[in-house]
């Protein structure tokens, strides 16, 4: 760990201004002030608060990113790619110098990139070749809620990191209340609580019918009905469809273009998809938009014009049966803060509508979060990760 410390660049101070709507623009000035005084803060806000894309710029009006980079992390690509665009038009810089995205098989960064946002994984790597993460001035851990491998071994490396690092600043932020368990791990950091969304949002539980044989329509039948009665109740506002497979989405795609061939666009969105067809459901368009996800919609992505989300209630949760030794991708209920993240979709731009194709009992009964994922990946798996980057005694 004693690699010398890279020479610093010199980089100038970028002007920064806040989207007065945001909620988070509200606390700006605590959060600022705790960066400065505190090496670690968590920030708590619900979807639509306005984290991901505000608190990059306060570290910078905190006076970091001069002598090194701010680092963000986010969970998946289009994620890292989208928030990345959006910091740099908000700061008026050129996208790829003053604000740089890294992904797998790309970097859009440079040496002199102020804010670098990356997925988990590619930071992850880099502790290999650079064990002090020296590049970094601060870090921001964001929708650390997830729980995924990365982010567990990411919090672990960076609690070790810390008093070898005194200079390093850390945010770590969830969408979800599980604040407390994150503080508690980096001796009582202070939380800050952000307000949620901009507008309300109208939840309806619509259950799936049964049909003539008395056997419950699938829950791709309900979420087609369930476009058609939004599509016949107004004319505004694209529609997100929440769905827990590939084969569920392009089935939806499929019967939902085949009725509405004009006037309407419907777009698939999974993370097995190119960039350039992901970047599809940003693009602005005169038609009406219907975008069927899989859950890479319920975190960090903001897809403009969403006023109504049709959620199934499914996923696929990966887990490892250690009886049978195989690793297994079941669609599984999800809980009530994946829930709640899927709502608050709906309410970014103006008031919206919530359609769970479950009761509210249903709901009621469901875990408040998903299992981390080290509680359901193979044990060995996560002691030859912990190995390759170096996280000490297992």
């Amino acid at each position: 760990m004693n690699q010398p410390r890279r020479e610093p660049i010199s980089r100038t101070p970028l002007e920064v201004s806040y989207p007065e709507a945001l909620p988070i623009t509200e606390k700006r000035r605590e959060i600022v002030e705790a960066i400065g005084a505190h090496q670690v803060i968590i920030v708590a806000g619900e979807t639509g608060s306005g984290k991901t894309t505000q608190i990059p710029k306060m570290c910078l009006e905190a006076g970091l990113g001069l002598k090194g980079q701010v680092g963000c992390t986010q969970p998946r690509r289009i994620a890292a790619l989208s928030v990345s665009r959006r910091i740099a038009e908000e700061l008026g810089v050129t996208w790829g110098e003053e604000v740089g995205c890294k992904i797998r098989f790309s970097d859009k960064s440079k040496r002199h990139t102020r804010v670098k946002v990356m997925t988990d994984g590619i930071l992850l790597a880099e502790t290999r070749g650079d064990p002090l993460l020296s590049a970094y001035e601060a870090l921001i851990i964001d929708e650390a809620h997830e729980r995924s491998l990365n982010i567990d071994f990411l919090l672990g490396y960076l609690k070790t990191l810390l008093p070898k690092r005194p200079d390093l600043k850390v945010i770590i932020t969830s969408a979800t209340i599980d604040t407390e368990l994150f503080s508690k791990a980096f001796h009582g950091a202070p939380i800050f609580e952000v307000s949620g969304r901009l507008f309300p949002v109208e939840v309806r539980y619509q259950p799936l019918d049964v049909n003539e044989d008395e056997e419950e329509i699938s829950y791709v039948d309900g979420a087609v009905n369930a476009v058609e009665d939004v599509i016949a109740e107004s004319r505004d506002g694209d529609i997100l469809v929440f769905m827990p497979t590939e084969r569920d989405i392009r089935e939806c795609c499929e019967r939902l273009s085949g009725r509405y061939a004009n006037g309407i666009e419907v777009l698939p969105l999974m993370g097995s998809l190119s960039a350039g067809e992901q970047e599809r459901v940003f693009r602005v368009s005169n038609k009406r938009k219907v975008i069927v996800s899989t859950n890479i919609a319920e975190t960090s992505l903001t897809l403009p014009r969403i006023r109504y989300v049709i959620d199934s209630g499914y996923a696929r949760i990966s887990r490892y049966n250690g009886r049978q030794r195989t690793k297994r991708l079941p669609i599984e209920k999800v809980a009530k803060s994946s829930a709640s993240q899927r709502a608050g979709r709906a309410g970014r731009v103006q008031e919206g509508v919530c359609i769970r194709l479950y009761d509210e009992g249903d709901l009621l009964e469901r875990p408040d979060f998903t299992d981390p994922e080290i509680l359901r990946a193979n044990l060995a798996e996560v002691i030859l990760r912990m190995k390759a980057f170096k996280l000490g005694d297992i």
